[in-house]
């Protein structure tokens, strides 16, 4: 008998009607308090050997439908690897093709990473003791905790990093990315990690959004909350989450500030500064050309061709993370931006834009931090 679930950590999917294997019929769930629809996750079992055709029928009424032409879902056989499958859009269908060599296959719509997976990033970061520390900042209204990892010894002529992830629990790729610059900067061994630490103090939340991340949202926490426009006025009833790390970063002081997110609909990786921002100034300037240069140096997968338009967020700007930031601290602020899709310029058609790519770009930005260094 075939089944689909989703009651599982991010699991998200609505079935229509599952009773046959050429013809499962799928929607989209939207956010538990939000209209926000995209994200997909879930499991197909009873299919072993059967050529599966599974659609998603509201696909055409999502969040970013712009998203889905020439995008392939993954789909996993062990939750640890996954790897992409045929999948059409007809401008309202999003259809996936797939025979299962095994009696379950997983779907969804990014590489997830669990809220378990979250706990061992933070066990072992926390391995690298008295170099790192724990700074809980708060209990979602879902009862999970917000982490805030301390990197380094602070001391008074040391600047401050601050790197986010997650404000948008489906951008499952942007905690990959902090666990990939998490592990290269934790390195004893590695020359810029080490660099980095005798200058630097690093503030690392690797997931804002718990709730939205457990529940299976796209966008919002439990709340309804798109944490990335409540940065102008937070609360602590609608985005605790923003509300306790502005106040850190009001409290400690911030030199750069990287939001790491990832884009439904342009494939490649790139960055979105504060140039919208009327105070923006010559020297957010000089040290954004300098990361840029320095990060384009050590990586082909960043490249500053294809990105945000200008104005694209027009009066809702001071409202977003690194554009606050920005404002509030004349600093440099970045929201990093990765593929659900696979890469234009660089593909890997097998696995596309995936976790461990994702990892790797993560690792390879610390190499462009060092480089502004002498400029904070």
């Amino acid at each position: 008998m075939i089944r689909i679930s989703s009651q599982f950590d991010s699991g998200s999917i609505d079935v229509v009607d599952a009773s046959d294997a050429a013809n499962i019929r799928l929607k989209l769930r939207p956010d538990n308090a939000s209209d926000f629809a995209q994200w997909f996750h879930f499991r197909l079992t009873g299919a072993r050997d059967q050529d599966c055709v599974l659609r998603i029928e509201n696909a055409g009424q999502s969040a970013y439908p712009d998203g889905w032409p020439d995008y392939q879902a993954v789909a996993s056989y062990d939750r640890e690897n996954w790897f992409r499958v045929d999948t059409e859009y007809d401008g309202q269908t999003l259809t996936i093709q797939h025979t299962p060599m095994t009696d379950a296959v997983w779907f969804a719509y990014f590489e997830p990473y669990s809220w378990e997976r979250h706990q061992a990033l933070i066990g072992s970061a926390l391995s690298y003791a008295p170099w790192v520390d724990l700074m809980p900042l708060g209990v979602t209204p879902d009862g999970y905790d917000l982490d805030m990892l301390r990197v380094g010894i602070p001391l008074g002529h040391k600047k401050n990093i601050w790197i986010t992830a997650r404000q948008h629990p489906g951008e499952s790729m942007a905690e990959w990315f902090v666990e990939g610059l998490l592990e290269t900067l934790l390195d004893p061994q590695n020359a810029v990690a080490r660099s980095l630490l005798e200058h630097c103090v690093f503030y690392i939340v690797p997931n804002m959004n718990p709730d939205g991340s457990v529940r299976g949202n796209l966008r919002t926490n439990a709340k309804g909350a798109n944490l990335n426009r409540e940065w102008g006025t937070p609360t602590l009833e609608r985005s605790p989450e923003v509300f306790w790390v502005r106040e850190k970063m009001l409290e400690i002081g911030v030199d750069v500030f990287l939001d790491i997110h990832g884009d439904e609909a342009i494939p490649h990786n790139f960055v979105a500064g504060c140039e919208d921002n009327p105070s923006f100034s010559s020297k957010q300037r000089d040290v954004q050309n300098t990361f840029k240069a320095a990060w384009l140096a050590v990586s082909p997968d960043f490249q500053t061709e294809f990105g945000y338009t200008d104005s694209h967020f027009g009066p809702e700007t001071l409202t977003l993370a690194t554009n606050w930031v920005g404002h509030t601290f004349d600093c440099l602020a970045y929201t990093v931006e990765m593929p659900f899709k696979d890469t234009a310029s660089h593909p890997l058609p097998e696995v596309g834009w995936n976790g461990e790519r994702s990892a790797q770009f993560g690792a390879s930005v610390l190499t462009a931090l060092l480089a502004v260094v002498p400029k904070l």
